[in-house]
């Protein structure tokens, strides 16, 4: 028996419970994984409060991230005692997740956990910092440099956000961080931002081209905040999009992208291949500054998840939430 978050759909509607589970109940997969840490994202959140169809089969077991150590292997990858990390790949939308201790998984979706992390510290940066390494990297393949101006960071308080920071700072880049919690100022500049925005200045309709600011963009947010970033890319700069905080629409113009030359770099961190999720922990591993690792990072019970779902809902979440499945 372990341990797990399961939510179930019926005519009545959504239920998520903390249960126990017997082992035969678990999926598919040719690894089987004990899971130390899982964490809470906001696409968990969606799925566990119902806020929006994460879900697609019940019952399901959320959790798009764990890391932990391989029980069982018929994948010629891993060997029992190797210590994974999983990331996306449907997992806590399709296939059952993190939350819980315990996760039968196709061996693909793993990667090896940088000897430099523990669990612990693996899922405090999670889908959120690793999909800020790939908007990093993004940025540095496309040949954005830190001598070419300000990097602006949107959603900077959250996962993605903070950790976007701290990578982005350790690489000599100058960060700008925008923010509708102008109180959290002193937390965005121990992660190294030099400038605190108000989301305020970008979340409104703007003329489709305006000053020159950014040299690049890592964007969570999309809808008009997005559109405004790209109006004040500089020219030859380029944006990675990777979030839809304010909205899944774009009402932008063609203008910064044909008169600036500014590039557009969707980030997808699901289905990203394996190569890239390698390269972007080994930034991790190389470039995050463990105590600001820590300094973003809340850590809970396994059951607390359920409560905690709704504080992402409810925007009040800062930086990062580990789930200690064991407890």
């Amino acid at each position: 028996m372990f341990s797990a978050l399961v939510i179930d759909k019926t005519d009545a509607g959504q239920t998520v419970s903390a249960t126990s589970l017997d082992e035969s109940r678990l999926p598919d997969g040719d690894v089987t994984v004990e899971v130390e840490y899982s964490t809470l994202n906001y696409k968990d959140a969606l799925a566990i409060t119902g806020s929006s169809p994460i879900a697609r089969t019940f019952p399901l077991v959320p959790g798009i991230d764990l890391a932990g150590v391989v029980t069982e292997s018929s994948n010629a990858e891993f060997s029992a005692g190797d210590r994974v990390v999983l990331n996306g790949w449907g997992v806590g939308e399709k296939h059952w997740g993190g939350l819980a201790q315990r996760a039968r998984l196709n061996g693909d979706w793993l990667v090896p956990l940088p000897s430099g992390f523990s669990s612990r510290q693996a899922m405090a940066i999670g889908t959120a910092g690793y999909t800020a390494s790939l908007c990093v990297e993004a940025l540095h393949s496309f040949g954005v440099r830190p001598e070419q101006g300000e990097v602006l960071v949107t959603g900077a308080t959250g996962g993605v956000g903070s950790i976007a920071i701290a990578l982005l700072t350790a690489a000599g880049f100058t960060v700008a961080a925008a923010t509708g919690k102008t109180a959290e100022a002193d937390y965005l500049r121990r992660l190294g931002a030099t400038t605190v925005v108000d989301r305020a200045e970008l979340a409104e309709r703007g003329k489709p081209l305006q000053k020159e600011r950014w040299a690049g963009v890592v964007d969570t947010a999309g809808s008009q905040i997005l559109a405004n970033a790209c109006a004040q890319t500089r020219y030859g700069g380029a944006v990675a999009a990777c979030g839809l905080a304010q909205g899944m629409d774009f009402p932008s113009t063609v203008a910064p992208h044909i008169l600036r030359g500014v590039s557009l770099l969707g980030i997808d961190s699901v289905m990203a291949p394996r190569p890239r999720r390698i390269t972007a922990w080994e930034r991790l591993s190389r470039d995050l500054d463990p105590a600001a690792l820590e300094s973003l990072t809340e850590e809970i019970a396994l059951a607390d998840a359920i409560g905690a779902a709704s504080r992402f809902i409810d925007g009040t979440v800062r930086g990062r939430i580990v789930v200690d499945v064991n407890r």
